[in-house]
């Protein structure tokens, strides 16, 4: 196996560009690519390295290095690629993820769902940081709050602000050595701005905010990974507009787990909750015992789940039968040649 290679030594993707990579160990940073035979193993884009993972190297120089094979991911966090049926890998090997919202215009339970969803598919912690608190008043975040407790049970909740730096020290003391975590929202909802805070330094460019929407634009494009003084690591994603879900059967079932448990007294066992008779969890939405809204985002993110899956099985079936004709067709033609 590579790993006996003593040559070999073990470096952790910090920052991940369109063909490269940038590596990190205890003495070292390196500038690196896959090797051709990792090239042409992978059959899709989870047998690539993402940020986060850590990796066996070869240095070529003091500055550059061939990547040889990735480690065993601990968590990963993933979703569907925008537009197709192909997983995304976000990240990988994190421990909590901060999802990010800030409160005046891109506030939602239902979006912080979704998120939790990932994450906890990934094996992932989710926590959530309500950021930008000073641009609405004391009265509204308490009320915010409250929802939010009720709809995440025992979830921690950080409410910050960079302009003021309210809440920054309580966020900033509950990231512990050693651990990774990452944050992610929608664009401009101040995720750069907390790393930046949150180190010391503008290491990430931030944009301007805009007076007409209350929000910071756009500017991270890459992933990349940072290290705090007390030695807690921190990931920067970009904004992503769509957050599709995929294989998060798991984390979907742990988000929504008064639903999994109202299920269990449904009178069939496949029931899918949008019209049998004996449904518990449709007889709960009724009653007002369960929130309507929740349901309904429930069922919106299990069939955008099931479907996507599914979806990606058909096409795997599809590319190993195509794999099949060009094996055959090449057997046919060294024989023809012969």
């Amino acid at each position: 196996m590579i790993e006996k290679d003593r040559s070999l030594i073990r470096a952790r993707i910090i920052a991940e560009h369109k063909e490269s990579y940038i590596l990190r160990n205890e003495s070292s940073e390196f500038s690196a690519k896959i090797t051709g035979k990792m090239m042409f193993a992978a059959s899709s884009r989870e047998d690539y390295p993402a940020v986060g993972d850590w990796v066996l190297i070869t240095p070529l120089d003091k500055e550059k290095a061939v990547i040889h094979e990735i480690l065993p991911r601990k968590t990963v966090l993933k979703r569907k690629s925008a537009g197709k049926t192909d997983v995304q890998i976000i990240a990988s090997n994190i421990d909590v993820a901060f999802i990010v919202q800030s409160p005046d215009r891109d506030y939602s339970l239902n979006r912080f769902e979704r998120y939790f969803s990932l994450a906890e598919s990934g094996g992932i912690k989710p926590a959530v940081v309500l950021n930008k608190i000073d641009l609405i008043d004391d009265s509204d975040l308490e009320w915010r709050i409250s929802e939010i407790k009720d709809r995440f049970k025992g979830t921690d909740i950080y409410t910050t602000s960079t302009l003021t730096g309210k809440g920054m020290a309580d966020l900033r003391k509950n990231i512990k050595k050693g651990l990774t975590y990452c944050f992610l929202g929608s664009s401009g909802v101040g995720k750069s701005s907390l790393i930046n805070t949150l180190i010391g330094k503008n290491l990430i460019k931030t944009g301007e905010i805009s007076f007409q929407t209350n929000r910071g634009r756009h500017i991270t494009t890459h992933r990349q990974l940072f290290i705090l003084e007390n030695g807690g690591l921190l990931i920067d994603n970009p904004g992503m507009r769509e957050i599709g879900l995929l294989d998060s059967k798991t984390g979907i079932k742990s988000v929504f787990s008064e639903i999994q448990g109202l299920s269990k007294h449904c009178r069939f066992s496949d029931c899918t909750h949008t019209h049998e008779p004996g449904c518990a969890v449709l007889k709960a939405v009724r009653s007002g015992d369960l929130d309507k809204s929740q349901y309904k985002n429930y069922i919106k993110l299990a069939k955008e789940n099931e479907f996507n899956t599914m979806t990606r099985l058909e096409k795997r079936e599809k590319d190993r039968n195509f794999g099949k004709f060009i094996k055959k067709a090449k057997k046919q033609i060294k024989k023809y040649e012969s």
